[in-house]
This record gives structure tokens, C-alpha cells and sequence, in this order.
């Protein structure tokens, strides 16, 4: 299995919803897009952290999450407001 390096550098957004009341929710990684965490702020707030964060933006749904309705493992925590979880 070949290794990578793992690069402190890089930084991935992908935005889950942007709200009527001018919140913006979003997933923000550093190194691996597959390890985010979850964060809200207002859209203002958000454009000056990209900014400052030099972030690489990903498409909504990302290839490493399946398309369609959560999962037992696939998951956000926004999902949760939104669906019933075993």
C-alpha cells in the first residue's frame, strides 16, 4: 500500500447548507477531507475564514460519502436533526 504524506497545509471545506438566516454550515478539515469536523458561523465570518485558511473547496456530497440517506456509518452530525438514528 503506497503512503502519502500527510500535509498540515492543506485545508478542505465543503459547504452542507447555507441558511435562510445567513448561517452557513460546513465541514472543515486539515491534511485528510475525510476527517472534519462540523462548524456554523455567519456567511461574512465564513468567507473571511476561507480566506484565511487558503481552503480547498469540495462538491456537497464528496466521494467519500455515499450519495443518498445516511447510514448506519456515513453520517453527518447535521443528519441528525433530520433523521431518526437506531
Amino acid at each position: 500500500m503506497a503512503r502519502h504524506a500527510f500535509d498540515l497545509t492543506r485545508r478542505y471545506v465543503r459547504v452542507i447548507e447555507a441558511r435562510d438566516d445567513g448561517l452557513v454550515a460546513f465541514e472543515f478539515s486539515v491534511g485528510e477531507p475525510e476527517m472534519a469536523v462540523e462548524l456554523m458561523m455567519p456567511r461574512a465570518a465564513f468567507g473571511e475564514f476561507c480566506a484565511a485558511n487558503q481552503v480547498v473547496f469540495l462538491d456537497g456530497e464528496g466521494a467519500d460519502r455515499p450519495a443518498g440517506p445516511a447510514t448506519d456509518w456515513a453520517w453527518r452530525l447535521h443528519d441528525a436533526t433530520h433523521q431518526r438514528f437506531r
